[in-house]
């Protein structure tokens, strides 16, 4: 950081006497509002001073503001980033309110917040926020939802392969010719604003956090990149999916509701991987699925019971249900479930990794990625993250005509699915993308929206969605 300071330019160094200066001033205004602080008015004036500043004059900065300054620089810089955003929002929505005070009540009753616990937001890391309508106006966005906890997922893989054209007739009309849902339209804001909002440490995945970022790269922010779903007079289906880590364990969990995750999101059919139920499970699990999933598919382990595990809930009923790939050697631990639909089948996949002390490797990607692949088509030496199980994917699906549906939308985007428990990873988003929509490239053409829900917690990992028109 020393050297990084002595390379600055005579004009960086001039700058940074003149933010000092104004430092000073602040410190000794009892006033912390920015119209009465020169230091707060002159950032506001130039935003782009922030970047600019040092540790120290970040930190004097925000104490003047009464916040408290906390973390590396780059927190440092989102705080008084945000911080500045929400004043001048907020000398906005004053001049808004005297220049139209009829209209005040309505606006007002239209962007209130609310919150099921700000004590959650404040002290539990994984109760993140989240977007439940979009107010389009003057401003980019309004934060109108505080979520509580809700759930995760993982290693799925759902591959979908295009089937001959007289397959697709019109059995799937009911579902798929649905209205886009308003709850889920409104949440997110088009693409067009994903570089205009500051990063918000209650949202920690907007976080950049890559050990070596390239120019260009963004994190992920479904606020932001989200797209709207299709108009109504087109057809398509809604799938999510999720590594739940023990599905027991997530219907037990305080704060989580299945009927508010299937109301927010309205999907179609719900893949699970590494459930980590016993046969003796599935029943009563049945018993108690929402309203209108009626046909679900369970696949158990045999070998080790409560061990993986996959499932296929759908409110569609499929035209076949398949489980495992036909070899014995790869269909004891309930890995796979397949399910045929009118125009594509869905494989929901929780692929082996290589294990602690890597002792699965070889079976990983000499056998199970091969049989797969063949199946579906006719930290470097950290478990699931090695360079054999990242080219073995290449090689067995992206190589043979499988679409990677998230890459494809957002090719510099670095977005996670995965966050170990240890050290805090996710509240600063140190994580991995295992969780993956697969499509054949036939139908790649057809994906509308492949997305990631790093707000729903319950998991080490999150849910991940896909939309594919029909």
């Amino acid at each position: 950081m020393g050297s990084k300071r002595r390379s600055f330019s005579n004009s960086s160094s001039i700058a940074d006497q003149n933010i000092d200066k104004k430092l000073r001033e602040a410190i000794d205004n009892d006033n912390n509002t920015i119209s009465d602080n020169p230091l707060l008015q002159d950032i506001k004036d130039d935003p782009s001073k922030i970047e600019a500043m040092t540790i120290q004059q970040l930190r004097t900065a925000l104490r003047t503001a009464g916040i408290p300054p906390k973390g590396l620089k780059r927190e440092l810089v989102s705080a008084l980033q945000s911080y500045l955003a929400k004043e001048i929002d907020g000398e906005s929505s004053l001049l808004a309110d005297k220049q139209d005070p009829s209209s005040n009540s309505d606006k007002r009753i239209s962007m209130m917040m609310e919150t099921k616990s700000v004590e959650d937001q404040v002290q539990d890391a994984n109760s993140f926020s989240k977007v439940s309508k979009v107010q389009q106006s003057r401003r980019t966005v309004k934060q109108l939802q505080i979520k509580g906890k809700t759930v995760d997922v993982n290693a799925k893989m759902v591959a979908t392969e295009q089937k001959k054209s007289a397959c697709a007739s019109g059995r799937m009309t009911s579902l798929t010719k649905k209205k886009a849902s308003s709850d889920v339209d409104s949440k997110y804001v088009s693409a067009k604003n994903r570089d205009t909002l500051p990063v918000n440490l209650s949202e920690p995945w907007t976080i950049l956090a890559h050990k070596k970022p390239q120019k260009g790269w963004i994190a992920y922010n479904p606020r932001t990149m989200r797209r709207s779903l299709p108009t109504e007079n087109t057809k398509f289906v809604k799938i999510l999916s999720w590594n739940v880590n023990g599905l027991r364990a997530l219907l037990k969990l305080e704060g989580f509701s299945a009927m508010e995750l299937a109301k927010q999101e309205n999907f179609d059919v719900l893949c699970l991987q590494e459930t980590k139920l016993q046969e003796k499970d599935v029943e009563s699990i049945k018993q108690s699925l929402i309203e209108g999933y009626e046909n679900s598919f369970w696949a158990c382990s045999n070998t080790r019971l409560g061990y993986s595990g996959t499932a296929i809930i759908s409110r569609i009923k499929p035209l076949s249900v398949r489980y495992g790939l036909g070899m014995s050697d790869h269909d004891s631990e309930g890995r796979v479930v397949i399910a045929e639909f009118d125009s594509f089948y869905l494989l929901s996949v929780y692929v082996p990794n290589s294990g602690d002390g890597l002792r699965r490797l070889t079976y990983r990607i000499t056998e199970w990625d091969p049989s797969l692949s063949n199946y579906i088509k006719g930290n470097r030496r950290s478990a699931g993250f090695t360079i054999e199980e990242r080219q073995s994917f290449s090689t067995n699906f992206l190589s043979r005509g499988f679409v990677d549906t998230f890459r494809k939308q957002n090719p510099d985007v670095v977005g996670y699915t995965y966050w170990g428990y240890r050290h805090g990873a996710r509240k600063g988003n140190k994580g991995w993308r295992l969780d993956y929509f697969l499509v054949s490239d036939a139908i790649a053409d057809d994906v509308h929206d492949s997305f990631i829900l790093p707000d729903v917690i319950g998991s080490d990992h999150c849910p991940i969605g896909l939309v594919l028109k029909l």
